[in-house]
């Protein structure tokens, strides 16, 4: 006797269509390895993973990442794209050129100002000898 499977119908998940990753910021890893490091009993662990939806394997390899320093270093990044090196290094010469600039331009100020003064100094000290002459 021969069994054909005409029309059998899939219990199973599509495989075509596969969840999300989960993924859990450091913050939510640290708090929940803190919880779960205060809980006196596996019973208690147990709750703590079962409301999150969390398994062992995941919890041992958070534990390995914190006992690493990874999750902590990941707190601290930032989101976001990352700088360009170049772009920063651009923003600081121009805020220096700029800078540079008004020092160059107050130092001419002070060249013309000394430039007259001298005009000046020379021009009494013509005329104080030109009275002295008469």
């Amino acid at each position: 006797m021969s069994v054909t499977t005409v029309g059998v119908v899939s219990s199973g998940p599509d495989p075509e269509v596969r969840p999300a990753r989960q993924s859990y910021p450091p913050a939510y890893k640290l708090r929940i390895l803190a919880e779960l490091d205060v809980a006196d009993s596996k019973t208690e662990r147990g709750e703590i993973m079962r409301r999150e939806g969390l398994y062992s394997s995941l919890i041992s390899a958070w534990r390995d990442q914190r006992d690493l320093g990874a999750l902590v270093s990941m707190k601290q990044a930032k989101p976001g794209p990352k700088t360009d090196p170049v772009r920063a290094e651009n923003v600081r010469l121009r805020a220096l050129v700029a800078q540079l600039e008004t020092e160059l331009s107050t130092a001419q100020e002070l060249i013309d100002a000394q430039g007259k003064v001298s005009a000046l100094l020379q021009q009494h000290s013509r005329q104080s000898a030109d009275k002295k002459r008469s």
